[in-house]
């Protein structure tokens, strides 16, 4: 973009997303500020810490979630995590933090939920009677490679239950993390059974750092794209979510990048400000670009019906309007130009064998 970007705005925290924990749409309590004649000290939390990451672990009840939105091209998904340290301030899932009385603000990205017994789920949910397999997308809600996985390997006990079955399986991330797992992801894209989309919304590691501060740098992303392409997985980039002003300018930057990258195709989403989205990106905006902020939301008000937020299965991904035009229009010539596919992998779900099959027929003799 050209610009220097500073990554520590006045009232930022250095590393997160936000530094608010913004109510959520189910409380049950309003709070408003109130002076009570104390004078204001700016330093009262001058070297004060950042607020920690903690994790809790969750026995879930079920891991396969069901779709059936027609702008979704998949029916099942798996989320091994509840929230995400990335800290993606445009995050669509983050309203849904407040299933769980939590803020999808600042909670979103500190307070996160491990679901420990997800392979187990899984192979429960897999094995059931009239179970009829079809590509599972792993890390629709969150990211199953966030700095945690690490240490929890929840997403890799997922995959190594998928490759035993030889389920077809997808992941969305903006991780160099999935790279740790290639020794299951690449033999899965040589039976058709594996896809992998890479998340890359700009090119300048600054606006990244403010943008998703916790997820892996531009280049990085590009390297991974390049390291899963080398092994022989069909790797998408998706430039998402379009953000007018801020990243829309590189359009033709980051599909030229991803090209390069070895990417197979390109896919992007305009931004998407669902419930309480939106008035966390508006203060981000009025945080970090208070001189383009009014510009930026008229832009992404007239792609979406003068509001902030369409929920449309026809228009969201997308938007609608002149401008929602001259975007995809920008995305699939430079797509074109680089030679970049607009077809979708067909991944093979006929060698699908349920958990413990073979093991059972082989104690019959």
């Amino acid at each position: 973009m050209g610009e220097s970007i500073d990554p520590r705005a006045p009232g930022a925290i250095h590393g997160r997303g936000t530094a608010v924990r913004i109510a959520h749409r189910y409380e049950r309590q309003a709070r408003e500020a109130f002076f009570d004649g104390w004078p204001e000290d700016e330093d009262i939390d001058a070297g004060a810490p950042p607020p920690a990451t903690t994790v809790r672990d969750e026995q879930a009840g079920s891991i396969l979630s069901r779709n059936d939105s027609p702008d979704i091209p998949f029916e099942l998904a798996i989320n091994p995590y509840r929230g995400c340290e990335h800290g993606c301030i445009y995050c669509y899932a983050r309203p849904t933090h407040s299933y769980l009385d939590l803020s999808p603000g600042l909670d979103f990205e500190t307070k996160l939920v491990a679901k420990v017994n997800a392979a187990e789920l899984l192979k429960r949910e897999l094995g059931r009677r009239g179970y009829v397999p079809s590509p599972i997308n792993i890390g629709s809600a969150t990211d199953a490679y966030q700095p945690i996985e690490r240490r929890l390997r929840l997403t890799r006990a997922v995959l190594e239950v998928l490759c035993a079955c030889e389920h077809p399986f997808t992941i969305v991330t903006k991780s160099a993390g999935i790279e740790r797992d290639l020794d299951l992801i690449a033999p899965a894209a040589r039976r058709r059974q594996a896809q992998v989309f890479i998340s890359v919304t700009t090119l300048d590691a600054a606006l990244a750092r403010r943008l998703e501060p916790r997820a892996a740098s531009p280049r990085r992303r590009l390297l991974t794209v390049r390291r899963l392409a080398d092994a022989g997985v069909p790797v998408d980039v998706n430039l998402a979510p379009v953000i007018p002003f801020i990243n829309e300018p590189e359009i033709e930057d980051i599909v030229a990048a991803a090209a390069e990258a070895g990417a197979r195709a390109m896919h992007y989403t305009v931004l998407r400000l669902p419930w309480e989205v939106a008035p966390l990106f508006r203060q981000w905006l009025d945080q970090h670009f208070p001189e383009r902020a009014a510009r930026v939301m008229a832009r992404v008000q007239e792609m979406r019906g003068g509001k902030d937020y369409d929920a449309d299965f026809s228009t969201r991904m997308k938007g609608a309007g002149i401008w929602a035009e001259l975007i995809r229009q920008r995305v699939w010539k430079a797509a074109d130009k680089r030679g970049m596919t607009r077809e979708r992998v067909a991944l093979d779900a006929s060698r699908f064998r349920p958990p413990g099959k073979d093991a059972a027929q082989g104690a019959l003799f």
